[in-house]
């Protein structure tokens, strides 16, 4: 175990401190959802014991620690989906995590325990089970992964993100949404102030309409081409362009865009702003008019939160649920949806421009879809989440 100890005791005034093991761990489409509801738990109760399930590997070996919660290991144990030697090693490699999993709810004298999804879930469902601890499941994308289908059968609560989502007595929470996102929420309530902010921090004009293009913190290459060519047309109607390209992705665009006048012109008069990653994502969210990206759970919850419009272009693999996880905000008229295959040149200029246009030349359709987003948009994921955990300790 890392951090600090995680061995239950007694509060100040001699009660003895409630104990939470959250599992997840890998992705931080696990571990910021976790981490969202124990920041909440621990607001509200500053003595309750919380403890993180993790690997040593995972990105939660980083941010757990830093967030000044302790880390208990077990070994990763991934799920092979074709038939491989691995298939004859999984029974050895979980009944071992299972243990290690057991020994963190003993050790922490955990009285409910929450899981995430991904690798670290499944070991925490069934040690929990074989002890008799309640178990919390929050599943943040449309299509469940395999840990949450197990866990759901058994669990207490099981909460997700959006409707639809086929797993038992499913309760919709929304998405608990990161403290940077939630402070942005506040933030925008004052727009005009929000906006100007993050133009002076961007170089950025605060009057012009912006088109914000993320791939994520690894970027996605094919947005990243198809949308510097889409550039000049962007800047050929009065908006400009916040590019965050992904890690070691940027000199690719510079490139593209150095290719023709239009572009070399729009880099230097700093209407088309490159960057490769922003820390302060808040600044990106409070300038844009229109989001161009890519449609993971936590992706889609936090534009819808903020009330921004978005093409969302899901990732044209794995199981499908990034197109599912869009569906809802996209009915509701707060977004576009287009596979990844027909995002073209000619289908930005029929879909894309006109509203890019039409904002600048003053018409409200941007705005009515930011509004349609924010009415299925859910800001209070984490306090929804943790009311079910604390249902559950009680």
């Amino acid at each position: 175990m890392t951090g600090a100890s995680a061995a239950p005791g007694s509060t100040p005034d001699g009660r003895t401190a409630r104990s939470v093991l959250l599992a997840g761990g890998g992705t931080a489409g696990h571990v910021n959802p976790l981490l969202a509801v124990a920041d909440e738990l621990r607001r509200r109760d500053p003595e309750m014991v919380l403890t993180v399930l993790g690997t040593e590997r995972g990105l939660e070996s980083t941010l757990v620690p830093a967030r000044g919660f302790p880390l208990a290991l077990v070994p990763r144990v991934p799920m092979p989906r074709r038939p491989t030697l691995d298939w004859f090693r999984l029974p050895g490699r979980l009944a071992a995590a299972v243990r290690a999993a057991g020994a963190a709810i003993d050790r922490s004298g955990a009285q409910v325990v929450v899981g995430f999804g991904g690798y670290v879930s499944t070991p925490a469902y069934l040690a929990a089970r074989r002890r008799g601890v309640p178990v919390v499941i929050h599943e943040a994308n449309a299509r469940p992964g395999l840990a949450n289908r197990l866990g759901a059968r058994w669990a207490r609560s099981v909460t997700v993100t959006f409707p639809g989502t086929p797993l038992p007595r499913a309760q919709v929470v929304g998405m608990p949404l990161r403290a940077d996102v939630v402070a942005v929420v506040e933030a925008m309530a004052d727009r005009e102030r929000a906006r100007a902010e993050a133009a002076a921090a961007l170089a950025l004009d605060p009057a012009r309409v912006t088109l914000l293009v993320t791939g994520g913190s690894l970027g996605a290459q094919r947005l990243n081409r198809v949308m510097a060519a889409f550039g000049p047309d962007v800047l050929a109607a009065g908006a400009q362009v916040l590019h965050l390209t992904g890690r070691g992705k940027a000199d690719e665009v510079l490139a593209d865009l150095g290719a023709g006048a239009v572009g070399r012109e729009a880099l230097e008069s700093g209407r088309y702003v490159v960057r490769e990653y922003l820390v302060e994502m808040e600044h990106a969210y409070a300038l844009a008019d229109l989001v161009v990206c890519r449609a993971g759970a936590a992706t889609v919850s936090e534009l819808a939160a903020l009330g921004l419009p978005a093409v969302y272009v899901p990732l044209p693999i794995g199981n499908g649920e990034q197109r599912f996880n869009a569906v809802p905000v996209v009915d509701a008229g707060g977004g576009i949806l287009v596979a990844d295959a027909d995002l073209g040149i000619e289908w930005l200029r029929e879909n894309v421009l006109p509203l890019l246009a039409g904002a600048v030349a003053g018409d409200g359709r941007l705005r009515d879809m930011g509004v349609a987003a924010a009415r299925v948009g859910v800001r209070d994921g984490a306090a929804r989440v943790a009311d079910i955990v604390e249902e559950a300790l009680r």
